[in-house]
């Protein structure tokens, strides 16, 4: 499961299609509340494996290492948001999401 960690603007701009979206800040903030986890990501006990990006792989890392301090199994891509799509990932234009808090 692909998870986007990029800022609100960079995510406006465009996002993988399927990618739930996750901005590292709010993942910063939101950490330690697992029930707010919970209502963004699958839960724990799917044992799906996160797959974060951004642009360069350093929030991706570091969005990881929280997110596996939580229970998650993550994989911090280092290819970057514009290597995915030139890798062949479809572009998907972000709906109506509510930005998480």
């Amino acid at each position: 499961m692909l998870v986007d960690v990029r800022s609100v603007e960079e995510w406006k701009k465009g996002t993988i299609e399927g990618a739930l979206f996750v901005p590292i800040d709010s993942l910063r903030k939101f950490s330690l509340n697992e029930e707010k986890l919970t209502k963004t990501l699958p839960p724990k006990e799917e044992k799906k494996i996160l797959y974060t990006y951004c642009v360069v792989g350093m929030r991706a890392k570091a969005a990881g290492n929280i997110l596996q301090a939580q229970g998650y199994e993550v994989r911090p891509l280092k290819p970057g948001y514009d290597d995915l799509l030139k890798a062949g990932f479809k572009k998907a234009e972000p709906k109506d999401e509510k930005k998480p808090e």
